[in-house]
This record gives structure tokens, C-alpha cells and sequence, in this order.
């Protein structure tokens, strides 16, 4: 469990780190949240990414996404101000499935590619990935290039049109969508 990629592995052991836990899947507060609320719900088989997904894998989707939402509703969080999906190319090993705060207020938010993992077609919402499982009994992975290019978007705020030329300048502008 050296290398950086397993290091999810490491987290769901350690109990200072879970937030929820059952036979399938197991909730932790990401390390590095790209929002004000960021959690992981790992599967607890052993599973790399949605790739993997068979039909019959519908019932541990649908205890991660519950997982999901207990988790939203134990910090007091309502359901409308997150997303939860799926990296269309996960960093990290292990299935994990991520429930994000839509404020992506978090100093850890650096870089485009960041913003465009949880913003664009890159981010796969939960039930897109179940219903395309339900449907067709596995997810098709796009190729390489469409997620490079997807990651390369130019910046636009989830909220709006607005397109700000770089991190700061769009963190600023996501602020006044919070005072409103």
C-alpha cells in the first residue's frame, strides 16, 4: 500500500478516518476535499473503478449512493447542495464514489483540472453510471482523448455562464453565487 494511488486502502482502515461504514462500503472525509464538504464511499470489494461494474454489482451502487446521502444528512448537509458521482478516470485505486459540496470552497481546488473533474462530462453522476449498468450490464469507457480534453475545458462556473480566466478569479466569482 505504498505507492500514492492505494493510499484510499490505507484510509478505509483507519477508524479516525471513517465517517460510515457497512458490509459493502465504507464513507471517509477526503484528504484533499476540492470542496467545503468532500466524501468517499469505498466500495469494500475489491473493485478499481466503474469499469469493472457488472449488473450484478447494482446492489453495491446503490448502497454506496445511500451512503452517500446518510452521510450529507449526519453533517446536517442537504441533498441539493451536492453532487455525487464517478471520475471517468479515478486518480486513485479502488471504486470510490464521491459526494462533493456544489460551494467548492476548499484551498485544495488548484487547478483546472480539479474544477473540470467535478464540472464536466468528467464527473459521471451516480445515477447515470446505475441506470447505464441497469441498461447495458457494464459502462463503457470513453478513450483517452476525450477525457484529456474534457480535463483542458476552458474554466465556466457550474452556476452560471460566467467564464473567469483562472482559479482565483473564478473562486472569487462562485463566492457571490454563495451570498445570494
Amino acid at each position: 500500500m505504498g505507492h500514492w494511488s492505494l493510499q484510499l486502502l490505507k484510509a478505509m482502515q483507519d477508524p479516525k478516518q471513517i465517517v460510515l461504514k457497512s458490509d459493502l462500503a465504507v464513507a471517509i472525509r477526503d484528504k484533499y476535499p476540492k470542496a467545503k464538504n468532500h466524501f468517499l464511499i469505498l466500495s469494500q470489494e475489491n473493485i478499481d473503478d466503474i469499469y469493472q461494474l457488472k449488473r450484478h454489482h447494482l446492489l453495491l451502487l446503490e448502497e454506496m449512493e445511500l451512503m452517500g446521502k446518510n452521510t450529507v444528512e449526519l453533517i446536517g448537509g442537504r441533498l441539493c447542495d451536492f453532487k455525487m458521482g464517478f471520475h471517468a478516470q479515478p486518480s486513485m485505486k479502488r471504486l470510490h464514489l464521491h459526494v462533493v459540496s456544489e460551494d467548492f470552497i476548499s484551498p485544495c481546488l488548484k487547478h483546472k483540472m480539479h474544477w473540470n473533474s467535478f464540472t464536466t462530462d468528467f464527473f459521471i453522476p451516480c445515477e447515470k453510471v446505475r441506470k447505464r449498468l441497469q441498461d447495458f450490464g457494464s459502462i463503457e469507457k470513453p478513450s483517452e482523448f476525450e477525457m484529456k480534453e474534457l480535463l483542458k475545458k476552458e474554466l465556466q462556473c457550474h452556476k452560471c455562464s460566467v467564464r473567469p480566466r483562472n482559479i482565483p478569479q473564478l473562486k472569487e466569482h462562485i463566492l457571490k453565487h454563495q451570498n445570494i
